[in-house]
């Protein structure tokens, strides 16, 4: 195998799992390694403080490094560091999904031009290898649609709200206690890490470039305790889904949000951190894959395999890999939520008066929705009752000209919550 010099751009927990593992390779040599903080000391036995610079620039620019590995996070600066390093003839190996998500297609445009690659393994879940399966063993097939669980915070989150009765507020106190959730958790609990993620999943799946500000994404602030336990006796589980599909005019539907989840189906039985990504195609039919999504060891599995696959290439031939190579060419049309067809869960709050379930009922008719299931659950002190809908596949934009009209009534007091079923 052709020994390599690599340099390391980002020093966190990820960072220093990468190191960890690169320490059992002696054809690889760590050169550099940018930091923002060169004080910090460093949880690594014997480390060598003259390794490291606050400057990525040194890196990129630095003609002995063969490969740099990302893993930094973010856009700002790490895009041109990136393009930088790829201009000098460096390749790339990366775990930064915000990035290839928002400037996947510049890089690898440039990359081609260079005869470097982007590989990208750890960018989508973590440990669990599905980039390159896709590109390669997986190529045969025409995949048509994608369903996964993309983030563990939020699989966490819910998890502890389904099996401990937690409101959101407490699940994600304790997520955060745990260090599976951030400070500031907005990014996985409003659904912007699943959407970068499937937006890269979709986009070698379909084989067309899936734009992420056409991704509809919502989160999980809304789901109540009390949406986890009516889902429950309906015979679903809540998870965060990120689907991906191509309908049958050739169109893309891709998006990010909660979805009811039968109990019986295989994600619905993926719980705490773990991530899950169910492939549907043509010939295999469904695949499923499982594992961990995130975490320094998992993460660092994905970089060091994508590294030591293209070492072992290159000590044959100074060409790129070939199924690495971006030929996404082609655009998707991508459908906005409001085209899309799905089945509902719908809690109201309504008046306990005679005739509110029959209001339901009609204005669901009159916007061309039929009801599969309806569910009162007993009266509140203030005299209004929590209903439950579940209504057949109907098209979104006429079940949100449903709620509307239902706000007008006066027997409706409100919409606690919306939810897609899978089906």
């Amino acid at each position: 195998m052709k020994k390599l010099k690599v340099g390391i751009i980002g020093f966190g927990t990820v960072g220093t799992g990468v190191f960890k593992v690169l320490q059992n390779y002696k054809e690889i040599t760590v050169k550099k390694i940018a930091v923002k903080n060169l004080n910090k000391k460093r949880n690594i036995e014997n480390f060598d403080e003259k390794l490291l610079t606050n400057n990525a620039f040194e890196i990129a620019n630095d003609p002995e490094i063969d490969v740099i590995i990302e893993v930094a996070g973010g856009v700002n600066p790490t895009f041109d560091i990136l393009k930088t390093a790829i201009n000098n003839g460096k390749h790339i190996v990366t775990a930064n999904k915000e990035l290839l998500a928002k400037k996947g297609s510049e890089l690898f445009q440039i990359a081609k031009e260079k005869n470097v690659v982007i590989l990208y393994e750890a960018a989508v879940a973590g440990g669990i290898p599905i980039i390159m399966p896709v590109k390669t063993i997986l190529c045969a097939n025409k995949i048509s649609k994608i369903a996964a669980i993309l983030n563990g915070t939020t699989n966490y989150i819910l998890t502890k709200m389904h099996e401990q009765n937690l409101s959101y507020e407490t699940a994600l106190k304790q997520a955060q206690e745990l260090g599976y959730a951030e400070t500031d958790p907005t990014g996985d609990v409003e659904g912007f890490d699943a959407a970068y993620k499937i937006s890269i999943l979709s986009t070698i799946s379909f084989n067309k470039k899936v734009s992420i500000d056409k991704i509809y994404r919502e989160g999980i602030t809304k789901i109540t305790a009390q949406d986890i336990k009516s889902a429950a006796e309906l015979g679903y589980r809540i998870k965060l889904i990120a689907m991906g599909q191509v309908l049958e005019n050739g169109k893309i539907d891709v998006r990010v949000h909660p979805m009811l989840v039968a109990k019986k189906h295989l994600l619905a039985k993926v719980n705490n951190a773990t991530n899950s990504i169910m492939l549907t195609g043509y010939p295999v039919g469904d695949l499923i894959l499982t594992g961990p999504g995130a975490g320094s060891e998992p993460t660092a599995s994905s970089v060091v395999g994508d590294l030591l696959v293209l070492a072992s290439e290159l000590e044959y031939s100074n060409a790129p890999l070939p199924q690495s190579i971006c030929h996404h060419d082609e655009i998707a049309d991508q459908i906005e939520i409001g085209e899309t067809f799905n089945e509902y869960y719908i809690s109201i709050n309504a008046s306990n008066n005679p005739g509110a379930i029959g209001i339901i009922g009609t204005i669901c008719g009159k916007n061309n929705i039929n009801i599969s299931t309806i569910m009162q659950k007993g009266v509140k002190d203030d005299n209004t009752a929590e209903i439950v809908v579940i209504t057949e596949k109907s098209k979104e934009s006429d079940v949100q000209n449903a709620l509307k009209e239902l706000l007008q009534s006066d027997s409706i007091k409100n919409i606690d919550n919306l939810l897609r079923v899978m089906n």
